[in-house]
């Protein structure tokens, strides 16, 4: 009840009836298409503007806290959000419809994806797809440095960041830690090199009984997200593909800072490099797939999870398998971004005081524009170019690739995609569509 009232003394005109919050869920979560920027945006506009249930100000304060913490920052804000309105049972419905849905979606595209390679029609739009993707991901590049590469400290973050993803094969989580703990030290005496202001906001109140609530969801939280995985290991074994996925999905979800773009280049590199679950440019399928669908972008892992699950069956049939490596994967994914959200929201206003974890945050969001760049880099190679083969030297890594094997059918797609996101600002979905159209008459025409 403390978080309703807290909701209507915010400025909003009415706190809804649980029936009308579910049907407005349910129907964002169907049409929240876009990417976080889109998304944000459409939930501000349907529950301050129409709705008018929370007000600016607490809308604004959500978002900076859900900035603070690893996941989808569009989900933990849906997840948020509800809490605010119906506790806990509002948090739940919100969280899960506005993945839901997406999550459906894109079972449906892996099983198509998997089952119907070899036609012309699914080639020809994959291959369409790849170089939308590959535009897209610059497209992000671009909109998040301007945002987060606010002075020169940040832009050396950023470019630290990508030589030691790119040259020196740095692990993502390390990359984060160092990025974080140089931006808390740097807050401390110059927080202007980080874009932030030398003056600290007073702190707020802390909530009663936080420390009780963030115990009680910590230890619900942790024994729901690792169940399946711990039952997946004790009915099958330590060695199992599900296994595989449920560990390396959990350790994604506590590094997944900076959204779906920076952890896709850690993703993919592990998936195809370290797992060998899938090729390099079926991980650009993926992501292209995952474009189109409602729900969070991060729903690629759930491509990942079922194509990994669907080559490494036994002892179920391939299409189950997939279905429960996907299962699996969604789970471990949006369970630990709602379990941040229902421990973390008792602490909300005093965190947005403290200047030094915003430090943190600054760094960490350089270093993710440099992470991009490393994914921007790495799908370039892979689309534009035959074979590409990563080489060592010591502890430097590079990828090597044969200039006179561009793909010039695959560059020429890529130019009109950037023609259409750059040129002409035309949405994702529709650039994705018209790809898809574009490489199936490609395919058609020319052949693979």
């Amino acid at each position: 009840m403390a978080t309703i009232e807290a909701a209507r003394t915010s400025g909003g005109a009415h706190t809804p009836t649980f029936g009308e919050f579910f049907k407005v869920w349910l129907k964002i979560g169907c049409i929240n298409f876009g990417g976080p920027a889109g998304q944000i945006a459409m939930m501000h506009r349907i529950v301050v503007d129409e709705k008018k249930w929370i007000d600016e100000p607490r809308f604004l304060h959500a978002l900076n806290f859900c900035m603070l913490l690893p996941g989808p920052e569009a989900q933990k804000l849906a997840t948020y959000i509800g809490w605010l309105l119906h506790g806990v049972r509002g948090g739940l419905v919100s969280g899960i419809l506005f993945v839901l849905p997406g999550a459906f979606v894109m079972l449906g595209l892996s099983l198509l994806y998997a089952l119907g390679r070899g036609l012309s029609v699914v080639d020809g739009a994959l291959f369409g797809i790849k170089a939308a993707v590959l535009v897209i991901v610059l497209e992000a590049l671009v909109r998040i440095g301007k945002r987060a590469l606010k002075t020169s400290v940040l832009y050396g973050l950023s470019g630290l960041a990508f030589i030691g993803i790119f040259f020196f094969a740095l692990p993502f989580p390390l990359i984060v830690a160092a990025a974080a703990l140089i931006g808390y030290l740097v807050a401390r005496t110059a927080p202007e090199r980080l874009g932030l202001s030398s003056t600290a906001e007073a702190a707020a109140k802390p909530a009663q009984n936080r420390w009780r609530q963030f115990a009680l969801a910590t230890a619900i939280g942790l024994v729901l997200w690792w169940a399946p995985v711990g039952l997946a290991a004790l009915t099958l074994g330590p060695d199992h593909v599900l296994v595989s996925i449920g560990a390396f999905f959990s350790k994604l979800a506590v590094v997944s800072f900076g959204g779906a773009y920076a952890v896709l280049a850690y993703m993919a590199q592990q998936a195809v490099e370290t797992h060998h679950w899938m090729s390099a440019p079926e991980m650009v399928d993926g992501l292209g797939l995952a474009e189109t669908t409602p729900g969070p972008l991060i729903l690629v892992t759930q491509f990942v999870g079922f194509l990994a699950a669907f080559r490494d069956a036994s002892p179920f049939s391939p299409v189950v398998a997939g279905i429960l490596g996907a299962t699996m994967t969604t789970w471990v994914t949006f369970t630990p971004s709602m379990l941040w959200i229902f421990a973390g929201a008792p602490f909300i206003e005093p965190l947005r005081a403290n200047r030094r974890l915003s430090g943190a945050l600054a760094a960490i969001t350089a270093a993710v524009v440099g992470v991009i760049l490393n994914l921007s880099v790495w799908f370039a190679l892979h689309v534009l170019f035959g074979r590409v083969t990563e080489m060592h030297s010591g502890p430097l890594r590079w990828y090597a690739f044969d200039p006179m094997a561009l793909d010039l059918k695959a560059t020429a797609l890529a130019a009109i995609a950037a023609v259409l996101a750059f040129g002409f600002h035309r949405g994702l979905i529709e650039v994705v569509a018209v790809m898809a159209a574009l490489g199936i008459a490609t395919q058609l025409i020319f052949g693979a």
